[in-house]
């Protein structure tokens, strides 16, 4: 898949990947799910995820709980994107055989918060042309912004003026993700920079692994803190809830819907703020992210809408939210 736009962040570019797509058949439905390769989430390529996935199944006689696949492939070491695939599959199923939306099988209403479409990194005169392109053609007001660019915090000033600039005639809601590209001394400073200039919470501050200095930047911190990559499962989440203020999570990081079930209940159970991201991902994924947004505080559903084409469809952007539909299953499909 191409993207319509390469996504710069602080630890690189990319232009396009390739995806596994995931099948589960009772012999009359057909659960659909899928997988976004990254050496980070345990599977760096979409044949090396299938081969995760392949060697777990071989030895896997009952697929029909998903809660209890999903803990015998996390105790057999499957990487947490490639089990992602499977676990939106079952799930998917599930609700087919149910004759219900996945939303509604899970319990949760429909979302009601709009998604963010992310502006990643990029020189002030790139930011300045395509803010209208990737904002105004699908009515979105909701920002991410990633920083952390290499070239260091005045390159990601520069670049957040344009964003200002065009906010003065096209007013939205702006949050940032650092994706770990400051030290603890930068953090501060941009922290308390970006609260006097329209930033409503950063994300992901300091590099994964760097978690013992979350509370000196939590410490009067003048802007809200989420953690995405420091906190992959439910259980990461004690470890740091008394250092931030929400968790983002994402399908392929915790290996599905199963995990993001158990990440929301821990962080509610911490009384911490959640979200719900993605990586390069199509509808099928989308859908199923889409499906348990509705209880979530911020939503970042928007790879799809970047990808040029999108081989999927199931995941519409209605008055800027990023909706499941009412059909059986989580929606997702391929669009042949």
């Amino acid at each position: 898949m191409k993207k319509r736009f390469p996504l710069r962040i602080s630890r690189g570019v990319r232009d396009g990947q390739h995806n596994l797509f995931v099948s589960v058949s009772d012999g009359t439905y057909v659960g659909l799910g899928e997988t976004s390769p990254g050496a980070s989430e345990g599977a760096a390529t979409a044949e090396e995820a299938q081969a995760h996935l392949e060697r777990f199944v071989k030895d896997t006689l009952d697929l029909s709980s998903p809660q209890i696949v999903y803990d015998m492939a996390i105790a057999s070491g499957i990487a947490p994107c490639a089990l992602a695939a499977l676990d939106i599959a079952l799930w998917d199923l599930k609700a087919k055989q149910a004759q219900m939306p996945l939303y509604q099988l899970l319990g949760f209403s429909k979302p009601s918060k709009p998604t963010s479409i992310t502006l990643g990194i990029m020189a002030p005169e790139e930011a300045k042309e395509r803010l209208p392109l990737i904002l105004e053609q699908d009515g979105i007001r909701t920002l991410k912004v990633k920083l952390g660019n290499p070239e260091g915090i005045e390159a990601d000033k520069a670049m957040y003026r344009e964003v200002l600039a065009y906010h003065k005639s096209y007013p939205i809601s702006i949050r940032v993700d650092a994706n770990g590209g400051w030290n603890v001394e930068d953090a501060i400073h941009m922290m308390k920079w970006l609260a006097d200039r329209e930033c409503g919470y950063v994300e992901q501050p300091l590099k994964e692994g760097e978690e013992t200095s979350l509370p000196e930047l939590y410490k009067n911190r003048p802007l809200p803190i989420f953690v995405d990559e420091s906190c992959r499962f439910a259980t990461d989440i004690p470890k740091w809830a008394h250092a931030v203020d929400g968790v983002n999570m994402k399908l392929m990081k915790c290996g599905g819907v199963t995990g993001a079930l158990r990440i929301i209940a821990t962080a509610n159970a911490f009384g911490l703020k959640t979200m719900i991201g993605c990586m390069g991902e199509t509808s099928i994924s989308i859908a199923a992210g889409a499906a348990v947004s509705g209880i979530l505080d911020h939503i970042d559903l928007d790879s799809h809408l970047n990808l040029n084409p999108d081989p999927c469809e199931g995941a519409p952007l209605i008055n800027e939210i990023t909706m499941p539909l009412d059909v059986p299953g989580h929606g997702g499909k391929f669009k042949i």
